[in-house]
């Protein structure tokens, strides 16, 4: 018999981790109306358990807490009990203050992405160091894990890999952009793209960036003039202050 995992909340975070989790763990889900709930349930496609907020008991569960972070407060005076495991994917709210809303014998900060639904999630978690070996047991189902060793790693973590899917589907759309332009068929374009995508993924897990970089550049070739035009449109500094302005909304 599968164990239960107890999703609290049902947006688009918790839909992409219960799909990576479906085939490990029962799922039950916790919302504000079965409607929706019905909805996550039929696009998870397993069965599950559902209920609403008004005192649901988390005594004894390993939950994973998906509302939005505004709605801490909100939700947790309706939660009754005392969950064993609580791990929260809520950006930029400290441990503290998941310890005052969301009574729990232990917590952990964690931060996936969206990858999660395919197995391919890049999740940085930190917390009490009580619960380290089952939150990365947990988290490795959907993809690789990173223990850090502050809240603050996490927050600019979460600008990185959290943000991340955002940041290369606008590089992925663009370039295939770039292609049509030049005369490419939209579909054709695509596809080539997400086969770069994949085989990069893969590639830049044993190559440092700066030596696949001066790999693939040759003198006055394609790639070198490529490059020189995303430096002229300061894609490079976009990307610095991107993890800058994506970290500060965390700190507020």
């Amino acid at each position: 018999m599968k164990e239960t995992i107890t999703f609290i909340g049902n947006g688009n975070m918790a839909l992409s981790i219960a799909k990576g989790l479906k085939d490990i763990f029962e799922i039950e889900v916790v919302g504000r109306s079965i409607e929706k709930l019905d909805k996550f349930e039929e696009n998870v496609g397993v069965k599950m358990k559902k209920e609403t907020y008004e005192n649901f008991d988390m005594t004894s569960k390993k939950v994973i807490l998906c509302v939005k972070p505004a709605n801490i407060e909100e939700v947790g005076v309706r939660l009754e009990g005392i969950a064993d495991e609580l791990y929260s994917v809520l950006a930029g709210t400290t441990i503290a203050s998941l310890k005052e809303n969301i009574k729990s014998k232990a917590t952990v900060r964690v931060m996936p992405n969206l990858c999660a639904s395919v197995g391919k999630s890049m999740t940085t978690m930190t917390g009490d160091n009580s619960l380290k070996k089952e939150a990365e047991e947990l988290f490795k189902a959907i993809g690789t894990t990173v223990w850090l060793s502050s809240e603050k790693e996490v927050d600019i973590a979460t600008a990185v890999a959290g943000s991340g899917p955002a940041y290369l589907a606008l590089i992925h759309e663009a370039l295939c952009d770039g292609a049509v332009k030049q005369g490419m068929k939209r579909v054709d374009a695509i596809e080539v793209a997400n086969g770069l995508f994949g085989g990069f993924g893969d590639l830049i897990q044993t190559i440092h960036p700066a030596l696949l970089k001066d790999g693939v550049m040759s003198p006055g070739g394609t790639t070198a003039a490529g490059y020189s035009a995303l430096e002229r449109g300061n894609v490079r500094n976009s990307c610095i202050n991107a993890i800058e302005d994506a970290y500060m909304v965390t700190q507020k």
